[in-house]
């Protein structure tokens, strides 16, 4: 019987490598490099399945729940691109509900964002997905013998060109506040890439966006637009995540000095991607429930 080793920081922070793209050329260099650390292939591929985020895992929520109406469907974005959403909102009453976009991570629109989306239309708001690789196709649902879905996925959104996500970002916004159901300006949230995204739409959207929730989202680059930023700022940092904290001291100062209402909370002992409920070893409850608990306030406030 193979006795899988204890995870440790090391083996978290190689994938976390891995999936940013930061050193690595794939896969196979990343299984390499945790045989080095679990001293054996065998062991490598052991432990993988519960630092990465497993599509197969179980769903909170259910797509048929009767209390919602969720759909996929398809919009204009900017610049001529077509974009296609998920829409979540309760089946009752969300003409008077509030609004908010959820923006994922670099694995594209996969199951758990739908997930994350119907929990946030449960709680009371009509939510949009937006599938960001739309103009590329769409999120990948299935590997190609070599690649699982999801490394097909982050290969594609490492190709986005990010002004042109946070225009398609913005007229997501637009059509949001069009809808007919909902009220109010919309807000947004984003996981990892998505929680980036955030922070450079809440730049370009201006008072187009009414709150912005960041997961431990890496800082922009260019902080000169933040003086335009209307939107009351969230943002979540996970304690070991060494990679994002590096850029958000700076970034944190440059919205305190734009006078932009924002808090930021670190949760101590915690990974990248500890809201993750599909990654078990990254996965941290309590943190993720305190942060989701913050966020709600943060949306309907």
């Amino acid at each position: 019987m193979t006795i899988v080793p204890a995870i440790s920081k090391e083996m978290i922070a190689l994938y976390d490598r891995f999936t940013h793209g930061e050193g690595m050329t794939g896969r196979r260099e990343m299984l390499a490099g945790l045989a080095r650390l679990t001293g054996s292939v065998a062991l490598a591929a052991a432990v993988l399945p519960s630092i990465e985020a497993r599509a197969e895992a179980a769903p909170l929520t259910s797509a048929d729940d009767p209390r919602l109406q969720a759909e996929m469907l398809a919009y204009a974005g900017a610049n001529g691109h077509r974009m296609t959403g998920y829409l979540a909102r309760p089946k009752h009453g969300a003409e008077r509900l509030p609004t908010t976009l959820v923006i994922h991570e670099n694995r594209g629109l996969n199951e758990h964002i739908r997930d994350v989306t119907r929990r946030l239309a449960l709680s009371g708001m009509v939510v949009l997905a937006p599938d960001f690789l739309a103009p590329l196709g769409e999120t990948p649902r299935r590997g190609d013998g070599v690649n699982s879905a999801d490394d097909i996925a982050r290969l594609l959104v490492g190709s986005l060109d990010p002004d042109a996500t946070v225009a398609d970002a913005v007229a997501s916004l637009d059509w949001l506040k069009g809808f007919e159901q909902g009220r109010g300006t919309p807000s947004a949230v984003g996981y990892c890439w998505g929680g980036g995204v955030v922070n450079r739409l809440a730049m370009a959207a201006g008072a187009k966006l009414r709150a912005g929730v960041v997961y431990y989202g890496p800082a922009p680059a260019d902080t000169a637009g933040v003086g335009r930023i209307r939107a009351r700022m969230l943002l979540h940092y996970a304690g070991l995540d060494e990679r994002v904290n590096a850029g958000a001291p700076a970034w944190l100062d440059a919205l305190k000095v734009a006078g932009v209402t924002s808090e930021s909370y670190i949760y101590p002992n915690v990974n990248h991607a500890f809201n993750n409920d599909t990654a078990p070893a990254r996965y941290d409850k309590a943190a993720a429930h305190l942060a989701w608990d913050r966020t709600l306030a943060w949306l309907k406030a």
